[in-house]
C-alpha cells in the first residue's frame, strides 16, 4: 500500500505545481483584463466628456451682446449747379434739351471744401457725359439709373481720392 500513497503524493505535487502556474498565471491574465477595462474606460470617459462639450457649444446658442448705441451720421447734403445740355441726335431728328438738377449725398461734412473747390471739374464732367446722351437713352428707370450710377463714377473720378456716397436727382426734364 505504500506504492498508492506515493502516487497519491506524486498527483499531489502534480496538482500543486497546476495550481502555482494557474495562481501564477491568473494575476497576469486578470491584470491584463484590468489593464484593458481601465484603457476603455478612459477611452468612454474622454467620448463623454468630447461629447458633452460639443454639445456645450453646439445648442448653447450665440452669447448675447450688449446693443452698442450706433448713432447714425446725419445725411450731409450739397447742391450742384443745375445742368441744361442739348441731347445728341442723328441728324434729322429735332433737338432736344436734357434739364438736370442734382444733390450730392456726402458721407461727411469735411468733404464739402474739397468738392466746392473742384466743382469746376465735377461740372466739366456733367456736361460732356450728358452732351453725349440720346433721348433713347433716358427711357424708363433703368436710364435714370445708369445715368444715376454713371455720374457717380464721374464724381468720384473728378474728387478722387475722396468719394461721395450718391448723386440724387431733384429734378430731369427731357424737352
Amino acid at each position: 500500500m505504500a506504492s498508492k500513497p506515493k502516487k497519491v503524493e506524486a498527483e499531489e505535487e502534480d496538482i500543486d505545481a497546476e495550481a502555482e502556474d494557474g495562481a501564477e498565471a491568473a494575476p497576469s491574465s486578470s491584470g491584463w483584463f484590468s489593464r484593458k477595462m481601465i484603457l476603455i474606460a478612459a477611452a468612454g470617459a474622454l467620448v463623454l466628456i468630447g461629447g458633452g462639450t460639443g454639445a456645450y457649444f453646439m445648442f448653447s446658442g450665440p452669447k448675447e451682446a450688449k446693443p452698442v448705441a450706433v448713432q447714425a451720421k446725419p445725411a450731409v447734403f450739397l447742391d450742384v449747379p443745375e445742368v441744361l445740355v442739348n441731347l445728341s441726335t442723328t441728324g434729322n431728328e429735332r433737338t432736344q434739351y436734357l434739364k438736370v438738377k442734382v444733390v450730392l449725398e456726402l458721407p461727411d461734412a469735411a468733404l464739402t471744401p474739397q468738392i466746392q473747390t473742384t466743382m469746376p471739374r465735377v461740372m466739366d464732367a456733367f456736361q460732356t457725359y450728358l452732351r453725349e446722351l440720346r433721348p433713347t437713352d433716358l427711357d424708363g428707370s433703368a436710364g435714370l439709373y445708369r445715368l444715376k450710377e454713371e455720374l457717380t463714377r464721374r464724381v468720384n473720378a473728378a474728387i478722387a481720392p475722396s468719394r461721395i456716397n450718391a448723386v440724387l436727382f431733384k429734378e430731369i426734364v427731357v424737352q
